[in-house]
């Protein structure tokens, strides 16, 4: 079994993060399916004070990932991108947007985040 990626903490210590048993709660799915979205870079998570923990942006009120996030890694992680700067540019205020690409992901203009995510790739 291979081990579950995680990306350093880049994150803002403000960023509210769930540990994955409670992302597994929120999603109700086992836990060995969060561990495998997260091999499957659907997710990603950081290790906080040694424990892995999923930013709870990521995950909608109604239990779900947020739409367009894991096209949005598969984009990014395509382009090169470290899991690292993947947190990194998902989590940095755009002024173009404007505010962070997982503000807009959230707020339904996945199509923008996408867009830019695929021009960094050139």
């Amino acid at each position: 079994m291979s081990s579950i990626p995680a990306a350093a903490d880049v994150l803002d210590p403000d960023v509210p993060v769930l540990p994955l048993p409670d992302v597994a709660d929120r999603l109700a799915q086992p836990i060995t399916r969060v561990h495998q979205a997260l091999r499957d870079h659907h997710l990603l998570a950081v290790r906080r004070k040694g424990v892995l923990v999923v930013p709870a942006e990521f995950l909608t009120d109604a239990g779900e990932v947020v739409k367009g996030l894991p096209g949005t890694i598969t984009v990014l992680n395509d382009s090169g991108f470290s899991p690292d700067e993947v947190m990194r540019w998902l989590f940095t205020a755009d002024d173009t947007l404007p505010g962070r690409p997982i503000d807009a992901l959230r707020g339904d203009r996945g199509r923008e985040v996408k867009r830019r995510a695929q021009a960094l790739a050139f």
